[in-house]
């Protein structure tokens, strides 16, 4: 069995290759000419985009798939000479393809025991990534909040900046249609994951940390487990960029380089003048104590303010000069799923966002007060909200209660499992009585199916509404914009 990721033309075969880190690593193999191959329980535009790219897709997770692949691999492939075809040429000799999994692929998995079974090389999602970051000058975005955002605010302002970064996040940008780009400069841009522990195997030239809290009590069992990660990712480092707004990564961490939007802590990189309005933010940026000049960005809130004062962080310490940086990041509209406009019908805004942790739900809906405020002084703020696996809604239940403060009306459905057996003890119904404790508008619908239903009685012209958790709820969002545009057809 291989100990190393061998990039020299060994096949890869991805089990749950449309998910959204995985698909990212199977882009780039894709465009080093490498075979890859991947199954996942759906198609989606995603395993078609990597089909159209050369990608054998299976839909199911099965046994035989890996059969397929070595059948593949195994038959004459025909070499071309001009415009005919000149013969039939085997392989030299048929390898077993290296199998790669993340954390959500179950060791019951029938097509990973099919693996172990014939003896594939089986590598985690992580290690592919670790191995690429060590052939790049690599820049890797970690935290519990604000990691795609971040990474994808530094790899648009380096794409800005002429430097051609390759880019692994985990969201969709529009700026190159996916969540991954090839790039010829020395730079590789990758959003790092703390949520199983694999961001202790990466070592990068910058390594950024957002912030540090318990978000997934799955795998850890308090606070001091996730900051021992983080500090062994930092010290992998060859720098570290951090935000000393948290407590947590100043005290524990003490990062190389660090960033705050207070002026008083004086941190490398702060901000001033600071203007939050419903179309961005204005802030006139400081380093080390000398005035570099005004910035404006498009993503709202204070927290993505923060996100771009880290990409401010990172431009300086390559050398860049701070107007091609307030240059290069002043367009970016923010990745898919983060705060995503989704269409505007019967006056009524549909946004869809990822925020699915308490410290994410307030940010998010203070951004979505603010948007509310710019569009009308009198709009409501509808936040639908899908809870993420029974563990994090178990432990976080008090901190999401009082989470919601901005919305005029919130809406909860059941709880989304991710893979989590439901013990019996919670459920979508227990937060929403305890949300209703602090507020004064609650609803709960127990299934997608009578939560669109509910929307098209409840929703009304001029209503924000926002959708948010990491599961499958936005799911609804097409039918519930279909509704509205009906009305509003219907209405003309």
């Amino acid at each position: 069995m291989l100990s190393s990721v061998d990039f020299s033309g060994r096949p890869f075969h991805f089990i749950g290759i449309g998910g959204i880190g995985m698909s990212a690593l199977a882009y780039v193999l894709l465009d080093r000419e490498l075979p890859v191959s991947g199954s996942d329980l759906r198609s989606s535009h995603i395993t078609e985009r990597l089909q159209t790219l050369g990608a054998q897709i299976f839909v199911g997770q099965d046994a035989s798939n890996l059969d397929h692949v070595r059948s593949r691999a195994s038959t004459p492939q025909p070499v071309t000479l001009g415009a005919s075809v000149a013969t039939l040429v085997p392989p030299a000799k048929t390898e077993l393809p290296q199998v790669v999994c993340s954390t959500a692929i179950n060791p019951a998995n029938p097509e990973y025991r099919a693996a172990l079974e014939l003896g594939c090389p089986i590598f985690h999602r992580s290690d592919i990534l670790a191995a690429l970051i060590r052939e790049y000058k690599s820049i890797a975005v970690a935290g519990t909040h604000g990691k795609t955002t971040t990474s994808s605010l530094i790899s648009y302002m380096l794409y800005g900046a002429g430097l051609d970064p390759t880019v692994i996040v985990g969201g969709e940008v529009k700026a190159w249609q996916g969540n991954a780009r090839i790039g010829h400069g020395e730079y590789l841009v990758a959003e790092a994951d703390e949520s199983d522990g694999s961001l202790v195997k990466f070592a990068p030239y910058i390594g950024i940390i957002t912030n540090a809290e318990l978000d997934h009590p799955d795998h850890y069992s308090d606070l001091d487990q996730v900051v021992e990660t983080f500090q062994i990712f930092a010290n992998r480092c060859k720098v570290t960029i951090g935000s000393i707004d948290c407590e947590t990564v100043r005290d524990r961490i003490t990062p190389t380089i660090s960033y705050s939007l207070d002026l008083a802590t004086k941190a490398d990189y702060t901000v001033d003048q600071v203007q939050y309005d419903g179309d961005g933010t204005t802030a006139r940026v400081w380093e080390r104590g000398q005035v570099l000049g005004q910035m404006k960005i498009q993503i709202l809130g204070q927290h993505n303010l923060s996100n771009a004062l880290a990409a401010v962080a990172v431009g300086r310490l390559l050398g860049l000069e701070f107007n091609t940086i307030a240059a290069a990041i002043a367009p970016f509209e923010g990745a898919r799923r983060r705060f995503e406009h989704r269409g505007n019908y019967n006056n009524v805004l549909f946004i869809d966002d990822y925020a699915h942790h308490p410290s994410e739900l307030r940010v998010t809906l203070a951004a979505a007060r603010l948007q509310a405020g710019k569009l009308h002084p009198c709009r409501r703020v509808v936040a639908i909200f899908q809870p993420h696996r029974y563990s994090r809604t178990q432990t976080f239940l008090a901190e999401f209660a009082e989470s919601f403060g901005d919305a005029d009306v919130v809406i909860l459905s059941d709880i989304y499992s991710a893979g989590e057996a439901n013990t019996g003890e919670i459920s979508g119904q227990t937060l929403a009585s305890l949300v209703a404790k602090q507020h004064s508008s609650v609803h709960y619908q127990p299934s997608l199916p009578a939560m669109g239903d509910f929307l098209a009685k409840v929703l009304t012209p001029g209503d924000l509404v926002i959708f948010l958790g990491a599961g499958n709820l936005n799911q609804i969002i097409p039918d519930v914009m279909a509704y509205q545009q009906s009305v509003e057809k219907a209405a003309s």
